[in-house]
């Protein structure tokens, strides 16, 4: 189908300004007859601002771009960075995001000049990525790209590759898990003498256990709950695990006397036990 709306010939218009701006902008960084650099970063920033203001309404993404080129006269690299990624506040504050960091957004709308560059190489790369991220279909896939594109400069400075990565779009709330579930109840003094009992823990993973002085131990399972091993149920029924918790499962029953009896998959083994949370 056609689009044939005002916003979207807008788009479309500033999409190609852009695309035709970032191609200009490659063949002048690789010309062998290379302009003195203010005056390529200059041209740079002309050709982007001409783009995003020839007869179209620039969105948010394109205010980012010509903003991460005003940046171009931050001679420091870490000062640069942080004006980069400052510029982009006019997508961040599109799509609801929280804020870029104050001292980063005041770099990117008032980036200081003087002093020699650093790191040329390494910003003409990340530039080259970001000018790429125009065929992004949305403002948040185009902002990880645009935060994706300064990797390069983030390796060359030492810095963790993902600690500017924009913060995620707000989702739906989750439900928290339950935790362990409520404590179990004894099933009389005479359960399971005539009639098996159903199991108050099936076949469950275990996520740790640790035996004490006596011998007993405590057993962790993947919902949260822990058992421990009745006080002289040791000096009968030892157990000798020296597999990994994950290997484990445990099944738990109701026993006589108000008890519970704890048995590990593949053994045939009962061990009382009460469940201490």
């Amino acid at each position: 189908m056609r689009r044939n709306s005002k916003a979207a010939l807008q788009a479309d218009f500033v999409s190609y300004k852009l695309r035709t701006a970032a191609r200009i902008s490659g063949l002048l960084w690789k010309s062998e007859d290379r302009m003195g650099e203010a005056d390529m970063r200059l041209a740079l920033m002309l050709l982007f601002a001409a783009a995003l203001t020839s007869g179209a309404e620039a969105r948010p993404r394109d205010d980012a771009m010509v903003g991460a080129f005003r940046c171009a006269v931050v001679a420091d690299s870490r000062q640069w960075l942080d004006c980069y990624y400052g510029a982009a506040q006019p997508v961040r504050a599109q799509l609801g995001l929280p804020p870029a960091m104050a001292a980063q957004t005041r770099l990117a709308m008032s980036p200081p000049g003087g002093g020699a560059i650093q790191g040329e190489a390494i910003r003409d790369q990340v530039m080259t990525e970001a000018a790429r991220c125009i065929s992004a279909n949305g403002d948040r896939q185009w902002l990880d790209c645009y935060y994706g594109a300064a990797r390069p400069m983030r390796v060359q400075l030492g810095l963790a590759v993902s600690a500017q990565a924009p913060a995620p779009l707000p989702v739906a709330a989750t439900r928290k898990p339950a935790g362990p579930p409520p404590m179990p109840r004894g099933r009389g003094m005479f359960a399971g003498f005539f009639t098996d009992m159903a199991p108050v823990v099936k076949n469950m993973a275990v996520t740790s256990y640790e035996f004490e002085g006596d011998g007993g131990f405590t057993i962790t399972l993947a919902d949260g709950q822990v058992w421990k091993q009745a006080d002289e149920d040791p000096i009968y029924h030892r157990a000798h695990w020296r597999e990994p918790a994950s290997t484990l499962h445990v099944t738990v029953a109701p026993g006589a006397m108000n008890s519970f009896n704890l048995r590990v998959a593949g053994e045939e083994q009962l061990y009382k036990v009460h469940r201490i949370r």
